[in-house]
């Protein structure tokens, strides 16, 4: 099943256009070992800035779509993708993540996402290692409880 669910969601990122830049061989990485992701969590729990919620690892790049190590040993913000569909997969750890509902008196980082303290509503959901969360575009999420050590995810962000 997981084999079946890691074609698809790499088949559609590969076959979506790529944008009008050309691709640099600095800008393609299409294989991580599980050796490397550990040396990537190792850095990040190195590279975390005081009590920052998350610290971010790139695992994996093929022209505009990158796949994400984030190291979030504490519950962080909540957050709005409003043109991305975001696909999330637990490699250590567990937490609880809550979707849906609405942000608290959001913020804008950028013109296509927002940020917030927390959401007010959703639903919680218990994630642990081995699980798969997508979060379709335009729904609040955010990491409510990190428990047993930290939690650590690859992230997919795609077009809607």
């Amino acid at each position: 099943m997981r084999n079946w669910f890691w074609t698809s969601v790499f088949t559609l990122a590969l076959s979506a256009p790529a944008g009008a830049q050309p691709m640099t061989p600095v800008a393609m990485k299409t294989f991580t070992s599980s050796a490397e992701v550990q040396q990537l969590i190792a850095k990040a729990k190195a590279d975390r800035k005081g009590d920052a919620p998350t610290t971010i690892e790139p695992i994996l790049a093929f022209g505009t779509y990158h796949a994400n190590l984030e190291y979030r040993p504490i519950a962080g913000p909540a957050a709005l993708h409003n043109t991305e569909n975001e696909v999330m997969i637990v490699i250590e750890g567990s937490a609880t993540i809550t979707m849906g509902g609405q942000m608290v008196n959001p913020t804008r980082p950028n013109p296509t996402n927002q940020s917030a303290a927390s959401i007010s509503g959703g639903s919680d959901t218990a994630i642990g290692k081995g699980d798969f969360i997508m979060v379709p575009h335009g729904t609040p999420h955010q990491i409510t409880a990190v428990k047993d050590g930290p939690l650590v995810l690859m992230t997919l962000h795609m077009p809607q």
